[in-house]
């Protein structure tokens, strides 16, 4: 007989049903034992007049008729015409799936497949799970075409020293930062809108809850576009095509997202007591600050200052650029650009930064031969999911996250 989920073995009332998983709960009342039996869609009860003892963890397998009761929680329970114990609990659980012991943040991770056999832990990777798949159908249908570039690279992707080195063959290599220069050397080369689901790595030494050392990147760069604000657009459409796709698991409400320039932000951050000057970066401080002002849960900032951005972004005057971040609940969670797509000017923005240009030659290679204009960007999906459902640590957004102290599990 086959196995089904519990959440159908409910519906299947009146019915013989097959179904499996962990004893959530078990009462041992004499003649009559009573299970809690979950899964990962819920909890039915058990009953069963068999000589066996269980302990809390203890996975099962069940046949028995699905029958309507007054006391189950469910409505319904089964009652067992045989029981499998599949495998028993050998050690005392040092995480509590049912909630009734709390737990420590750092043993819930170390032990994170047991964490993971919570409700709350796992809707967290459930929502993950069905955002990430809206934001690959929302760029299919509109033209754009998945790619996977390398994870090892000859050059730091975004200038910086924050990266992790690897041994590869008698060369020195490094973990990318980001998809940056391959995902446009693909639109230069043809593919026009491209978009990457792909671990990036920082080997920033720091700790804090908004932070991981390897975090999964939402990636497009479109080609022929007339600025930034073009790729504003189809962020825009993405991310609220992303909310959608939850609305039956989260409870928000967005239905437009509003542009600020970086210019106003500082205005306004000023005229708040908030002293920083034009060409600062906005710091977390800044963040939290502007979201108490402005009181809205998604919207950009635009025009950055071109000193403060990486160095293949488009400057739009002599002190800022086509560029753009998108904030949820005072947290960044999207960065995007127009890049610059002259050569000349591509050399002269790596020597301003005091970057090699052989480092980069086979990047500046590609723009020899003919380059349109183009821009992307790139999103955290770990931010994203921590500020929807307001989680206080991102390492709770990720299966098994890696931070400065963290390699297994």
């Amino acid at each position: 007989m086959e196995r089904i989920s519990i959440e159908q073995a409910i519906r299947e009332l009146g019915k013989t049903v097959r179904v499996a998983g962990y004893v959530h709960e078990f009462r041992n009342l004499g003649k009559i034992k009573f299970i809690l039996l979950r899964d990962q869609t819920g909890i039915v009860q058990v009953i069963t007049r068999d000589d066996i003892e269980l302990n809390r963890e203890d996975v099962i397998d069940v046949i028995g008729d699905s029958v309507k009761s007054d006391i189950a929680k469910a409505g319904v329970e089964i009652k067992a015409k045989r029981i499998e114990i599949i495998s028993r609990v050998r050690r005392k659980i040092p995480v509590d799936p049912a909630g009734y012991v709390p737990t420590d943040f750092d043993t819930r991770l170390k032990y994170r497949f047991l964490d993971l056999r919570k409700a709350e832990v796992r809707r967290i990777f459930e929502i993950k799970s069905k955002i990430i798949n809206s934001y690959r159908n929302s760029l299919l249908k509109r033209g754009f075409v998945e790619i996977h570039p390398s994870l090892i690279i000859g050059a730091a992707s975004e200038g910086g020293a924050e990266v992790f080195p690897v041994d590869y063959f008698e060369r020195k290599a490094y973990l990318a930062q980001s998809p940056q220069l391959y995902k446009q050397m693909a639109v230069i080369g043809g593919l026009e809108r491209v978009f990457i689901t792909l671990p990036i790595y920082r080997a920033e030494k720091h700790n804090t809850i908004y932070h991981l050392n390897e975090a999964i990147s939402l990636d497009v760069e479109m080609g022929f576009i007339d600025d930034h604000r073009d790729v504003m657009r189809i962020l825009k459409t993405v991310v609220l095509e992303m909310l959608d796709s939850v609305k039956d698991m989260v409870n928000i409400d967005v239905e437009d997202i509003k542009i600020y320039s970086y210019e106003e932000i500082v205005k306004l951050l000023n005229e708040n007591n908030v002293h920083i000057n034009i060409g600062e970066d906005l710091s977390k401080e800044h963040e939290r600050k502007i979201y108490e002002i402005l009181g809205e849960e998604l919207y950009f900032i635009e025009k950055f200052p071109t000193k403060i951005r990486a160095f293949y972004t488009m400057p739009d005057d002599d002190i800022y650029s086509r560029s753009f971040d998108l904030f949820f609940r005072g947290l960044e969670i999207a960065s995007g650009a127009q890049r610059i797509h002259d050569v000349d000017m591509l050399e002269r923005a790596l020597i301003d930064r005091g970057l090699k240009l052989e480092d980069f030659d086979f990047y500046l290679e590609a723009f020899r031969y003919g380059v349109p204009k183009h821009g992307g960007f790139g999103m955290g999906l770990e931010r994203f999911v921590m500020q929807l459902l307001r989680l206080n640590n991102i390492r709770e957004a990720m299966l098994f996250p890696r931070d400065r102290t963290r390699l297994i599990p």
